[in-house]
């Protein structure tokens, strides 16, 4: 479902990858080295075009399908978790259906009987749009101004803002509720507002798609409608900060009493707001976007009523099209599928069912996933793997001749605190008070696993933060690095090859999974995380004179990704991708460091050995680049530039290792290679 207040959480979270639904076929391992020498096109020269050199073979051998926009390694590895997954939930999914039923409110029953509504198609279809008639109802008999407020609070299916739960940035022992802005579908501000062919050219299609939906649903004047919801969702987008401003902690960050706030949008009786939104004894909150939060306000008394009605409607619509009948599915995905990403089918119902599933009881799922598929020693390995990376950024901290003693001490300090966690959570999650019940349609069942996570995240509003919870479940393959609490995360789903292998000599390892875990612990430090103390609480802990010298050399990142041209005529977004750039720099340099520590305490036969004619060295930087190999279509390489704060995949490789000066000499690249940077010119930061 869309995303909602209280169900996805609008935190800092920095990831290693933007997550996708897990989605091919499964990894084959082929050699003890790590190295699968197929990926690779031989007829490109490495020091001319890295990423062709490293992963032309696997671009060759994993053709895009028409179900995909981008394919690539994680993808590759999210199908194999997704099939091993599948398995486990078509067992109890049978159960369900057959004599063998499990005990009702038992995970098994929740998890099968969610699989199997995601399944019925027919049914969805012999229902119509019935299921969402209720809420459609309730919006059209909104009478008068005075019930907005009460409307806005109680709604989990429409809203001009969200709200969610998480650590009070500054005093990040305690939770407190926080507002986010919301209100257009599109997400990203530039698709309301750039004036570039292309981007025209989704809006009309966008309107198109409304104007169908409504007539779907049966309402009149479905053209007119479409207009409305247009020119108010741009009146939001307009005031909403870009994902640039959205990167700056403490513009985002504006704590208030609720008489404050009502003094700031007076438009809204806030205290009704919250009283509907089953929020009480609320002391203070805070506001994340001013101006977008005003501007909504605003909305609300100069509006007609039967347009903001209309934009309502258009939400719960658009929110509940990919859960209802085929004809409305496939609508939905004519729209967001094909014309902003480019796909050309949908993913089989089996892999949207799964997903549901992973979405509604993820940690029930997750911890059948550990118990038949993640070693216990992988976990052992990894542990000692992340303590040979915090030295190593440890030592890259002492060697900076740009920072005092003074900050150093401090980064240090946050470096030694960090909390690591690896492959699944020490407590589970509790599911005992999510009802999943066949007999109701597969949208109400929906509606109230929504209901269950908004209860879920103000179980926690006013406690302390509960250092235990978990941001992924145990079967993603991603990681993360959260500021808040100043913790890695590295859950089991990405502890596998490509990335991680327990049979490969430590070039593969250090050059895949240590760059990984590297990235996570720059993130403590990279434009955004620095911001944060050990503590996770967002204060200061530089003298002016280093952060000066800090943000100089993160401005050369940022400008180096600005030149590059990911199409023709469109250029990377340097300011908005700058952090997880910096953290793709900050994780070669670690990883790099920490891999010829271990190497110099071998033999120097051992030191030396190549393999498929490849020394240590060089594997090193093939095993990165082909944790980012990977296909894409045009149309998602626009639609990534415009919302994904993570450089394309040709970019993390041909535009960071020409920053590394370990590259340069692993692989002999000389002034005459037109990726070559001089080093006076490179970026230097961690």
């Amino acid at each position: 479902m869309r995303r909602k207040s209280f169900k996805h959480m609008k935190k800092i979270i920095f990831t290693l990858a933007a997550i996708a639904m897990m989605t091919t076929a499964c990894t084959t391992k082929e050699q003890t080295t790590g190295i699968d020498l197929n990926n690779l096109d031989t007829t490109a020269v490495a020091q001319n075009d890295f990423y062709q050199f490293a992963c032309g073979g696997w671009m060759a051998n994993n053709p895009l399908t028409p179900e995909y926009s981008r394919f690539g390694s994680f993808d590759k590895l999210g199908l194999q978790n997704l099939e091993q997954v599948n398995g486990l939930i078509q067992d109890l999914a049978e159960e369900a259906k057959g004599e063998r039923l499990k005990a009702k409110g038992s995970v098994a029953q929740k998890i099968g009987d969610m699989y199997n509504l995601a399944m019925d198609t027919a049914r969805r279809d012999a229902e119509g749009i019935a299921p969402v008639q209720k809420i459609l109802d309730e919006i059209e008999g909104i009478g008068t101004r005075a019930e907005l407020s009460k409307a806005l609070g109680a709604s989990m299916d429409y809203q001009l803002w969200a709200m969610y739960v998480d650590a009070d940035a500054m005093n990040s022992s305690m939770n407190i509720l926080n507002e986010y802005q919301a209100g257009f579908s599109l997400g990203e501000k530039e698709y309301y507002l750039d004036e570039d062919e292309q981007t025209k050219k989704i809006r009309d299609a966008y309107v198109a798609y409304i104007e169908k939906l409504f007539g779907l649903f049966g309402f009149e004047n479905a053209a007119d409608k479409a207009q409305t919801v247009l020119r108010l969702e741009t009146r939001l987008a307009k005031a909403a900060y870009s994902n640039v401003e959205l990167r700056d902690p403490q513009a985002n960050y504006n704590k208030m009493s609720v008489d404050e706030l009502q003094q700031l949008v007076p438009q809204v009786d806030w205290k009704v707001y919250f009283e509907a939104a089953d929020i009480h004894d609320l002391d203070s909150l805070s506001i994340g976007q001013i101006p977008h939060l005003q501007e909504a306000g605003r909305m609300l008394d100069e509006e007609p009523l039967e347009d903001l009605k209309t934009l309502f409607a258009w939400q719960v619509i658009d929110d509940a099209a990919s859960y209802l009948t085929t004809e409305i599915y496939m609508a939905s995905f004519d729209f967001y599928g094909r014309v902003l990403s480019g796909r050309e089918e949908p993913s089989p119902l089996w892999k949207r069912a799964v997903g549901i599933v992973n979405g509604t009881l993820g940690e029930a799922v997750g911890q059948m996933y550990v118990k038949k598929y993640f070693p216990e020693e992988n976990k052992e390995r990894m542990l000692a793997l992340v303590k040979n990376l915090q030295k190593a950024l440890g030592i890259r901290i002492e060697n900076l001749a740009w920072m005092s003693r003074e900050t150093k001490d401090k980064a240090l300090e946050k470096l030694n605190a960090m909390t690591i966690k690896i492959g699944y959570p020490d407590e589970w999650r509790d599911y005992s008070k999510l009802d999943i019940n066949p007999e109701d349609t597969y949208f109400a069942n929906l509606q109230r696993a929504a209901k269950f996570e908004k209860d879920y995240s103000l179980s926690f509003l006013g406690k302390p933060v509960d250092k235990k919870k978990w941001y992924m479940t145990p079967q993603t393959v991603n990681a993360y690095y959260n500021p808040s609490s100043n913790e890695i995360c590295f859950p089991a789903g990405i502890l596998q090859y490509p990335f991680f292998d327990m049979d490969a000599d430590d070039a593969f390892n250090y050059g895949a999974i240590g760059v990984v875990i590297g990235h996570e612990m720059t993130h403590g430090f990279d434009d955004q995380g620095c911001q944060f103390d050990k503590d996770g609480n967002m204060v200061n802990w530089w003298t002016a004179e280093d952060k000066a010298a800090f943000d100089a050399r993160t401005k050369v990142m940022e400008e180096a990704f600005n030149k590059i041209e990911v199409a023709p005529g469109v250029h990377a977004n340097g300011a908005f991708t700058l952090g997880e750039n910096i953290a793709d720099h900050g994780g070669l340099q670690v990883s790099f460091l920490a891999f010829t520590l271990n190497e110099e305490a071998k033999p120097e036969a051992a030191r030396l050995q190549t393999r498929d004619g490849f020394t240590p060295q060089q594997r090193f930087f093939l095993a990165y680049a082909n944790v980012w190999a990977g296909n894409i279509r045009p149309e998602e390489i626009l639609n990534r530039t415009k919302s994904d704060p993570h450089s394309l995949g040709r970019w993390r490789v041909n535009g960071a290792l020409p920053q590394i000066g370990a590259w340069y000499e692993a692989w002999n690249v000389t002034e005459e290679s037109p990726m070559y940077i001089a080093p006076n010119e490179r970026v230097s930061i961690w």
